[in-house]
């Protein structure tokens, strides 16, 4: 990837995952598997090493002869279940990055109290002068992708989900604070979200990243979701999803740090006793295996280059988004379930 030397070589996963939202879910397995995740991934051929070890051998570790070190960096805190915080937190996390992706292996940097050259263009609110990161944590000057982690509720099967909404989220978070987004906002220039699509996707190829995971785990009930939710998972996806697509627009499609979407979501069942998070971890470091090795596949083809059909005047979107609205949908609290199914 890039000129620099594979040795020197790197390829970072920024992983998030949930704090507990309800009294019948005290643990949040989305967060008790993020947490336990190793520094790097290990080798495909050996047990999954702990975060202590792997991070001891990280600059040695390789998990196939066509990856490189796989770094897996987590954000030291389960991401509380509040839309105002996950609506300033996840542009800042993209916004520490300062070097493109596959281009090497850079530094990380304390970039807490700067502001990107180009954050003049987009709203206040994710402007990267908030609060400060957790203390002792660097976020990753390159990123090359994200993964967020969440909790689906009571069920068997892993879904990485396609797509993400900018509307529907009628469910009040853990504080009880709905979002309050209206309509008219989608016309605001002010509105975080202005000239997005109504509906965002990843540019990962998740039909390769599916095939390669199942490969690894046959035995697993892996899915792609085309249903996200309407509650705190999609919005921190759509969140993640539009940010990338307005720097992109903001840049004209030259930056390359925001030119591709390189992010996805992975949906737990809400079992979190050990074995249960245990298993889950096990499968969340095959995900990032076939994650990486898919990316690193694309760039080595080519086909990691973001659609030029999507660079585009802000405002046309916008007026073509409000054109089209279709009625939103309200998720159903029914039975505990707090996603729309």
């Amino acid at each position: 990837m890039g000129s620099v030397d594979a040795d020197s070589d790197e390829f970072t996963v920024l992983v998030t995952g949930f704090g507990p939202f309800r009294s019948e879910y005290p643990k949040n397995p989305s967060w008790e598997i993020a947490r336990d995740l190793p520094a790097y991934l290990p080798p495909k051929s050996k047990p999954a090493l702990g975060p202590a070890v792997a991070a001891a051998a990280a600059a040695a570790v390789r998990t196939d002869d066509s990856l490189p070190p796989v770094r897996i960096v987590v954000y030291p805190e389960p991401v509380r279940v509040n839309y105002q915080v996950v609506r300033k937190l996840v542009p800042r996390l993209w916004d520490a990055q300062q070097d493109s992706a596959g281009v090497g292996k850079a530094a990380d940097a304390d970039l807490s109290g700067q502001q990107p050259p180009e954050e003049q263009s987009l709203p206040s609110s994710s402007a990267s002068t908030e609060a400060p990161f957790p203390p002792g944590f660097v976020p990753p000057r390159r990123m090359d992708l994200v993964l967020h982690i969440g909790m689906a509720g009571p069920r068997l099967h892993y879904d990485l989900e396609q797509v993400a909404h900018h509307d529907g989220y009628m469910a009040p978070d853990v504080d009880d604070e709905l979002l309050r987004d209206t309509p008219a906002d989608r016309n605001d220039p002010a509105w975080v979200w202005y000239g997005a699509p109504a509906a965002l996707e990843t540019h990962i190829d998740l039909e390769d990243v599916l095939a390669r995971w199942r490969h690894a785990a046959p035995n697993a009930d892996l899915r792609i979701s085309q249903n996200a939710g309407r509650y705190l998972c999609e919005f921190t996806y759509f969140s993640s999803l539009a940010h990338l697509y307005r720097r992109n627009q903001a840049a004209d499609g030259q930056d390359p740090r925001f030119r591709r979407r390189r992010v996805a979501f992975l949906h737990v069942p809400a079992a979190a006793a050990p074995d249960r998070i245990a298993a889950g971890r096990d499968l969340v470091i095959e995900l990032i295996r076939a994650l990486a090795a898919s990316e690193v596949a694309a760039r080595k083809t080519g086909q990691h280059e973001q659609p030029a059909a999507e660079v585009g005047n802000v405002a046309e979107h916008a007026a073509r988004d409000l054109a089209t609205d279709a009625p939103e949908p309200v998720a159903s609290l029914a039975a505990g379930k707090w996603y729309n199914e």
